[in-house]
């Protein structure tokens, strides 16, 4: 979900600072919606009567606090995976530039999706803890916090246990590149316009629309690979997954025996639930810090104003608006 927008006019690290901060604070506000679509991807006991009674049900037996399980490991989780999908872009796209270091649309999603993978395989143990801590409930809880749950899995059930799952997951990120792709290209042709010359509200909504159809086509899969992470051959209950199987393709037939259909899609309306306050959260908070450290960099005259100072080149990257500075003072 493309919420913001790199700025040459900031330093890597404070772009990096405002995309962590944003994608910390908007996780963060959502995470009710996030623990409730998990369990009841997972099918947990507390979810078969509906979204809304999930609510009631985790509040009743588990307290406010339920509904921030996993979110700690979550928000550590988006630092190294968004640094490892960046370096990895970086370095994959080399391959395909032509000559004035541009890619076209076809190579960029190709280059995006191979960097989302690397960076899912690099950082998919972490993935999976947060799973289990959401998924263990408040009555019978086995992991006291991310310490204890990684030394626990790795003792009980061994380092293969930490990527279970992962393979559904990298399948389900090469349609969900493809969907997302194909959504941009799409609403391009509505805006009628290139995109760049979109405004701030019509690049937020392009972002929530194909995330909404991208995670909604693809969601199958993170259906299976959520009880794959959760299952446990030694927890009681198996860890809490409403059916029993071998494998994925067991998953898969399981849930459909169940279910139908329609199973592999529950806790897809909490997931379309937080795509719009996700994405408004994560622009705003970026866009408050952006403005704050444009401000400290000298292009704009106040934290709270993003006027450009008069005089200041704003095509100038921070490195050379010092130098420009000390010729001129």
């Amino acid at each position: 979900m493309a919420a913001t927008r790199r700025d040459n006019r900031l330093t890597f690290l404070q772009n990096f600072t405002c995309t962590a901060a944003a994608g910390i604070a908007a996780r963060t506000v959502i995470s009710p919606l996030d623990v409730t679509k998990v369990l009841m991807q997972v099918g947990t006991k507390d979810t078969h009567e509906g979204l809304l009674k999930t609510f009631t049900n985790v509040y009743k037996s588990q307290g406010i606090r339920a509904f921030w399980k996993g979110n700690f490991m979550g928000c550590l989780r988006l630092v190294p995976f968004s640094a490892i999908q960046f370096s990895a872009f970086n370095q994959l796209k080399r391959n395909v530039v032509d000559d004035n270091g541009r890619m076209n649309s076809i190579h960029a999603m190709m280059v995006g999706c191979m960097a989302g993978m690397v960076a899912t395989v690099v950082t998919y143990p972490t993935d999976m803890v947060k799973t289990r801590l959401i998924v263990q409930s408040k009555q019978r809880r086995r992991y006291r916090g991310i310490a204890h749950a990684f030394a626990l899995i790795m003792k009980e059930e061994g380092l293969l246990a930490f990527y279970r799952g992962m393979l559904v997951s990298l399948l389900g990120s090469m349609p969900f590149a493809a969907i997302t792709f194909s959504s941009y290209e799409t609403l391009d042709q509505i805006w009628g316009k290139p995109r760049y010359m979109y405004t701030p509200m019509q690049s937020l909504l392009n972002g929530c629309i194909s995330a909404a159809v991208a995670q909604s086509l693809c969601f199958p899969f993170d259906t299976i690979r959520k009880k794959l992470q959760a299952q446990s051959p030694v927890i009681r209950d198996g860890g809490g997954v409403d059916v029993q199987f071998k494998g994925a393709i067991g998953a898969v037939r399981a849930t459909f025996r169940r279910y139908g259909f329609a199973g592999f899609w529950r806790g897809n309306a909490a997931n379309l639930c937080k795509i719009v306050p996700y994405s408004g959260i994560m622009f705003m908070t970026f866009e408050a810090l952006k403005r704050s450290m444009l401000y400290e960099n000298g292009y704009t005259v106040s934290m709270f104003d993003d006027t450009p100072k008069q005089g200041i080149d704003q095509t100038m990257q921070p490195s050379e608006l010092v130098a420009w500075r000390k010729r001129h003072s």
